[in-house]
């Protein structure tokens, strides 16, 4: 009744120029390009050239003991290290992965396992995209006013230190003046009783003598 959507396929590189069969078992790293289809046993790691657009399919036979890179990669059997995915991974029903898994898009059927961490991962693209709006003009405008504000606040900060210095400077002079006055006001307060202290009281005078009264003539009186 209804047509059956078809599965868009998200792998970029289709052809696959090279196999490993069932019957190799390699020991040491594979390195390569292009499409490589693995159905034997690999321990060593497994990297595609970076910069190029590479896929790896392990099929429900193949078997992996190491690192894995691609662009793309198609698993279905058994990888025992770190799985590393530039662009689009797929899990299929058979897949067995031990170990961190780091993709940019990821299709997950049921029955595929993982032991380890999946990380998704930005597009490169993305990347530079945020890098140039970071060192545009508009987006170093803002970290320009940011910048004057804080000057503006180390200055204001400044003149409020030095206005803060001046004020306890005045008041610490204030202060030594005070002290001053009031040092001198208690000299004068202290010389004023020494002075008064010298000072005979009246009760200690000496007595002043009287003249003594005029004493009777001997002489004959003549008449």
């Amino acid at each position: 009744m209804f047509g059956k959507k078809q599965k868009k396929n998200a792998v970029e590189v289709t052809k696959l120029s090279s196999l490993i069969a069932d019957n190799l078992h390699i020991v040491g790293d594979v390195h390569f390009n292009g499409g490589l289809r693995v159905d034997g046993r690999i321990e060593g790691n497994v990297l595609g050239k970076r910069g190029e657009k590479s896929l790896i399919v392990l099929s429900e036979k193949g078997c992996i003991v190491g690192r894995v890179h691609a662009f793309d990669a198609i698993i279905n059997g058994s990888v025992s290290g770190d799985l590393e995915v530039e662009h689009f991974l797929e899990l299929q029903p058979g897949a067995r992965v031990s170990g961190n898994i780091s993709y940019r898009q990821l299709q997950m059927e049921c029955g595929a396992t993982v032991e380890g961490n999946l990380v998704r991962v930005e597009a490169q693209n993305a990347g530079a995209d945020k890098a140039a709006a970071t060192n545009s003009p508009r987006a170093a405008a803002p970290a320009e006013r940011t910048g004057q504000a804080s000057s503006s606040a180390a200055r204001a900060g400044v003149e409020d230190a030095r206005s803060a210095a001046l004020a306890v400077r005045d008041e610490q002079l204030e202060s030594v003046k005070a002290s001053s006055q009031a040092a001198t006001s208690a000299a004068g307060a202290a010389a004023a009783t020494a002075s008064r202290s010298v000072l005979p009281r009246r009760s200690d005078a000496q007595p002043v003598a009287s003249p003594a009264p005029p004493m009777p003539s001997t002489d004959p009186v003549t008449r």
